[in-house]
């Protein structure tokens, strides 16, 4: 597909697509890609992707906005200054005030007008003050964002117990349910410290498992072995 180029994220180092449009790219060129906070920064990979996807997954593309210039470039690295700014002062007021809170990280929108400060708490916290605090020193509105532990994961990332980065943070997009039946039913060895994650919650990966019981996978496709088999003999 000539219009989606490959490109890296600058701040997640993540790979994805994303549309260029009409624009002229090259390997190594910098983009500003839409994103929930406004913009990314990402490098151009491939400026032809010849992966096909779903329709489905298409309309979840970003588009590329346009060639970065070099005040892109400096803007981004300033705003994760500010972001490692706004964390330690975030945690500074959370000790100060006692909140009962774990902060996991800062975003700040490309546009410098909002921040928002993700959290996990095991219940509602009363945040009020926290961010006047906040909007006072960094004059900019604030958003205090709760999140779940999985999601603190998918967030941050880190290295899973196999050595590869957590597959919540490199590729997964949805969490699916994890239960305990679903390890014994690959007759793994019930020990909390092995089949937990960074996260503390059962590893997303004894999903992956056992849906690969009796099934072989292709690309983006589950195929029955059964089906493999026919085809081959056919």
């Amino acid at each position: 597909m000539s219009e989606i180029a490959r490109v890296l994220s600058r701040r997640t180092r993540k790979e994805h697509c994303a549309y260029k449009g009409d624009l002229d790219l090259k390997r190594g060129d910098r983009c500003l890609v839409e994103s929930e906070f406004g913009g990314d920064l990402v490098d151009v990979l491939a400026e032809n992707s010849e992966i096909n996807l779903r329709p489905e997954l298409l309309k979840r593309i970003p588009r590329i906005l346009y060639k970065a210039t070099e005040d892109d470039e400096r803007k981004f690295e300033w705003l994760l200054e500010r972001e490692q700014h706004a964390f330690g002062l975030c945690l500074e007021r959370i000790k100060a005030r006692n909140l009962p809170m774990k902060l996991s990280a800062v975003r700040y929108f490309f546009n410098e007008k909002k921040g928002i400060f993700f959290y996990t708490a095991d219940g509602r916290i009363d945040f009020r003050q926290l961010v006047r605090d906040l909007a006072k020193e960094l004059r900019m509105r604030i958003e205090m964002r709760q999140i779940g532990v999985r999601d603190e994961a998918k967030l941050i990332g880190g290295l899973g117990v196999c050595g590869r980065p957590l597959c919540c943070f490199s590729f997964m997009r949805n969490f699916e349910p994890v239960t305990i039946q679903k390890a014994r039913k690959q007759q793994i060895v019930i020990n909390p410290t092995k089949i937990s994650g960074l996260c503390g919650r059962l590893m997303c990966c004894l999903a992956f498992e056992e849906e690969g019981l009796g099934r072989l996978y292709t690309g983006e496709e589950r195929v029955p072995v059964d089906e493999l088999s026919q085809e081959k003999r056919g």
